[in-house]
């Protein structure tokens, strides 16, 4: 089951895909910096460094799916938040565009939760009616990775199409038990003796025993400081941010403690206690497995890498679904359907 891939960043989402049993002859991905970390990990993907918008569809191998998550910055409620009138946002009518040239069997596409947000209505309800008017069977909603394997609570928006023809909607796989999610002591409790910080403070670190186990040395702002940044050992990860100097801290220190109205302070006596996650780490809470290298020079790149990806096993329990679900569906049923030989599989 061939796909392609857009906005493919470090590869967190082809990964769960390829997981689950598909293959990925072709991704596209602008940014340069990224571009060496991709094709380390994915040797057998060719990867087009073009914008998006240089992209046509026959530029694009025959594939039954199309996976992507535009960038999100546009919709976060950290940023701007200007949504589709931001260029950024305007990608998603690129990703349209190459859906509708090449009429796969299905696609997805994934982002932040504040794509939701009510000033967004409009433009969300654009987008999914222009997924339905190209022929798809449309399905969104707000998913937490920590429900599906992941130990973080993430939570992000996964709209999946299925061709019409297939007479069938994307569902959900069940969530995990809340008596079994997983944790940071699941993740990463035997990586704290071999952490490193990086070198002169921002550099990647050559001497290490774990790949990319190093952390950024850096000051905390009066924005870090106005929150609590740790979860202890046996909760779920705070959100992977994509950056260094958003990262949570290291579950060894104590939380930290409330002093005045929007400000919090280490625990006195345990400051050295007080470190960001290592780049490592945060992949372990992305679930990257360790043979997964991330390629940089600052530190600040893995974290970006690592915190704009989507979680690996989120992507394979969402993919397995749509394996599941297409799998009755042979290519050569499907083109008769596409070509109007058959009305529908459920004349086959």
């Amino acid at each position: 089951m061939k796909i392609a891939s857009f906005f493919a960043g470090a590869g967190g989402l082809d990964l769960g895909f390829h997981q689950a049993g598909f293959e990925i002859p072709w991704a596209n991905e602008y940014d340069k910096a990224i571009w060496s970390t991709y094709e380390r990990n994915a040797p057998g993907t060719l990867l087009d460094r073009r914008s998006i918008t240089n992209v046509l569809g026959s530029d694009i191998p025959s594939v039954i799916g199309m996976i992507g998550g535009p960038p999100c910055q546009s919709w976060s409620e950290a940023g701007a938040s200007r949504g589709i009138e931001d260029h950024r946002g305007q990608l998603f009518f690129e990703y349209l565009r190459l859906i509708k040239e090449k009429q796969p069997h299905f696609f997805l596409a994934e982002n932040v939760s504040g794509i939701l947000f009510s000033r967004h209505n409009d433009a969300l309800d654009q987008i999914l009616g222009n997924f339905c008017e190209l022929g798809y069977n449309v399905s969104f909603g707000l998913l937490n990775a920590n429900h599906y394997g992941v130990p973080q609570d993430r939570e992000r928006v996964i709209i999946v199409g299925y061709r019409t023809q297939l007479n069938k909607f994307f569902t959900p796989p069940e969530p995990d038990d809340d008596e079994n999610l997983t944790v940071l002591r699941d993740a990463i409790s035997d990586l704290v003796k071999s952490a490193r910080s990086a070198k002169s403070d921002v550099y990647a670190n050559g001497n290490l025993k774990v790949p990319n186990h190093e952390y950024l040395v850096s000051g905390f702002s009066s924005m870090y400081m106005s929150r609590n940044r740790v979860r202890s050992w046996d909760e779920p990860s705070f959100t992977i941010q994509a950056g260094g100097r958003h990262a949570p801290l290291h579950p060894q220190a104590p939380k930290m403690q409330l002093v005045g109205k929007d400000k919090r302070q280490f625990v006195s006596g345990s400051e050295q206690l007080y470190r960001r996650l290592t780049v490592r780490e945060a992949a372990r809470i992305q679930t990257f497995p360790d043979d997964f290298i991330f390629d940089y020079k600052n530190v600040n790149d893995g974290y970006k890498m690592i915190g704009n990806a989507v979680p690996v096993e989120f992507a394979r329990r969402l993919a397995t679904q749509i394996a599941t679900d297409i799998s009755p569906f042979s290519e050569k049923k499907f083109r008769k359907v596409i070509e109007g030989d058959l009305k529908s599989f459920d004349e086959v």
